[in-house]
């Protein structure tokens, strides 16, 4: 059961995580299951050595799965469809893996990937690691600026990337951005491999740059190269306080056995498989669900090239599902929320047949009750599932464990604590709170495998950002609560909370409410500065398509509903009308952005905002209608 698996993770981590390590193979099991280093950073499987690549290929080629699906790559931008089978997977990485030691990477070295989403995008990653060499994904199509400030930070001794990505119709051409980002940067990389695309071809840069099939047809396939379970495998790059970005750095040994786990115990998914998660290899979730995970555990993973509408509709999630048998599939809320924009009736869904799916996964933001509700009317029985967990932890913290004991939803509730994670609620003094009492979300110490180790190059940062708030827990900058039942409630950044006349107040329980009125697609709630009360709430709402209603009578109808629900204390009196919200490439909105913004205080463009033009046309709605302190001066 559930309950017993998760006392003994908590009572016994060395012993549960010893039997979990088990399950993957190793070229030396290791001899410390749980370790500390100098610094007193927890370590996990010291002494253990294996290879990522090869657990992910090789040893299912080896053991009965070579002619099984290992990816399908989908691409409706391009109108292109192909599949890997776990042979043909291998030999394509491992002559890659030889390409990237023609140019001298080993052991250690550095890989930044600069790609869109295409096969390549995964070959690249796994041949890195097939070399026992460390990738930093960087999100294909970020500005030049962002992408130097990566380069400086890993240097790496090669980069990898394509000619060009594609978002809906539009060709973005990626090699201007990458020399730009070169020029900009201190450190400068010994090569390129450019994967020239036919929709846009790059010039190539002689002496340091490499076209990707030519150097293709000249290298020899590597064998994969033994690391130790602490050392490396990649770097992903997430925001910071300061601006500067944090290098989080993930291990091979923790995080193959993690997701190992994962995937079968969370999500339920078995070897053999169909497993599907909408993202981007950009993304934390793109690494573990797109290419590790799958791979590791013998599913077959897909790799989705489009949008979840107009690549060419609204239906296009439910059109793979049918067509690849899709048993497991995961994404974020933001992207069934524009499906319900598009097609709120879910006609689409009628089209196809998505019996294979046993269930249905939402992270990377919270899964709001109206949206939640929205995919459990059209879907019936089928679990809607949503879990929390951030690109530090890797893999899940809390989640409804699919694997083993399907417990009951609570909308808004990303249910329970993952098995190996001791959550806890504190209040600002390091005390635990009571059920249903707001606080900061912690994670006692040791944190389970797969969870960062460190960041890059940069201890005491790592350190600074997690560990000093609350000696003994990691602080996961998240505020949430507990109810009686010991459910999870986050509830959104702890600088979402906001203090109105010294009432500590959610903008994620605003948005449930604004997000349940029947003409509301997406919304945003954030607290604005005000002389008499600190601060009060704003809400930006984004109407449904085809909803014909005067913006003034919705701005009273949600000021009401709010009233209702929250009470006179909330103060929520602003509540504007705007075609779109301003998000980062994974679709999370910008709530800190919009609060600067009102506010007129100045504020750093984040390189991950979707479109730049969205931050005026929401200031120019804000000045008409006279909201925050910028308008009225």
């Amino acid at each position: 059961s559930y309950q017993a698996e998760y006392e003994r993770s908590i009572k016994d981590p060395e012993g549960f995580w010893r039997d979990q390590a088990k399950q993957i193979h190793w070229d030396q099991f290791p001899e410390t299951i749980l370790s500390q280093d100098e610094r007193g950073f927890y370590r996990w499987f010291k002494g253990g050595k294996l290879n990522t690549a090869y657990l992910a290929l090789d040893y299912h080629v080896e053991n009965g799965r070579a002619d099984q699906t290992a990816l399908i790559y989908d691409s409706p931008v391009t109108n292109t469809k192909k599949t890997y089978t776990f042979r043909e997977l291998r030999d394509e990485v491992a002559r890659f893996a030889g390409v990237l030691k023609n140019v001298g990477v080993g052991k250690g070295d550095r890989v930044v990937i600069y790609m869109p989403m295409v096969p390549e995008a995964a070959i690249a990653m796994l041949a890195t690691a097939r070399l026992g060499a460390i990738h930093s994904v960087v999100f294909g199509g970020f500005a030049p600026h962002e992408l130097a400030i990566r380069i400086d930070d890993a240097t790496p001794k090669a980069m990898v990337s394509a000619s060009c990505g594609i978002e809906f119709t539009k060709v973005i051409e990626y090699k201007p951005l990458l020399d730009k980002a070169i020029e900009l940067a201190t450190h400068k990389p010994d090569a390129c491999i450019i994967l020239q695309r036919p929709q846009a071809t790059a010039p190539l840069t002689e002496g340091r740059d490499h076209d990707w099939q030519e150097a293709l047809a000249k290298a020899t396939p590597a064998d994969p190269v033994m690391v130790d379970a602490t050392d490396p495998l990649y770097i992903l790059y997430t925001s910071g306080t300061t601006g500067k970005p944090k290098g989080i750095v993930r291990d091979n040994g923790g995080h193959a056995v993690a997701l190992r786990y994962s995937m079968e115990k969370i999500y339920g998914a078995k070897p053999g498989e169909v497993y599907w998660a909408a993202s981007d290899v950009g993304w934390v979730v793109g690494h573990s669900y797109i290419v590790y995970a799958p791979l590791i555990t013998g599913c077959t993973t897909i790799l989705f090239e489009g949008k979840p509408v107009r690549t060419p509709d609204a239906g296009t999630f439910w059109r793979i599902i049918e067509e690849y048998k899709v048993s497991v599939f995961f994404t974020a809320p933001t992207a069934f929320r524009a499906i319900k924009k598009e097609d709120p009736r879910a006609e689409f869904l009628k089209k196809y047949d998505v019996s294979s799916l046993k269930a249905l996964f939402l992270a990377g933001e919270r899964l709001d009750p109206p949206t939640y509700h929205w995919l459990k009317d059209n879907l019936g029985k089928l679990p809607v599932i949503d879990h929390w967990w951030q690109t530090e932890s890797g893999w899940p913290i809390v989640a409804n464990p699919f694997g083993m004991e399907l417990k009951e939803v609570r909308p808004g509730s990303a249910t329970l604590p993952v098995p190996g994670y001791d959550v806890q609620i504190l209040n600002a003094r390091g005390e635990q709170q009571e059920a249903n009492e707001e606080g900061s979300v912690v994670v006692k110490l040791p944190l389970p495998p797969g969870c960062l180790p460190t960041l890059w190059q940069d201890p005491d940062r790592f350190q600074g950002s997690y560990m000093r708030a609350f000696p003994g827990y990691y602080l996961s900058g998240d505020g949430g609560y507990k109810d009686q039942d010991g459910y999870v409630f986050i509830m959104g950044r702890i600088d979402d909370v906001i203090n109105v006349a010294g009432h500590r107040l959610s903008t994620g329980e605003m948005e449930e409410i604004i997000g349940a009125h029947p003409a509301v697609a997406e919304c945003s709630v954030f607290g604005i500065h005000d002389e008499l009360r600190g601060q009060v709430p704003v809400g930006l709402v984004v109407l449904k398509d085809g909803v014909d209603t005067d913006n003034e009578i919705i701005e009273k109808e949600l000021v009401e509903m709010v009233r209702n629900a929250i009470g006179a204390v909330a103060y929520f009196r602003r509540a504007a009308v705007v075609k779109r919200l301003p998000k980062t490439r994974s679709g999370k909105i910008l709530r800190h952005i919009l609060r600067k913004l009102a506010d007129g205080t100045r504020y750093d463009l984040p390189s991950t905002i979707d479109d730049p033009n969205i931050l005026q046309e929401i200031k120019d709605v804000m000045a008409e209608q006279q909201i925050g302190d910028a308008f009225q001066n």
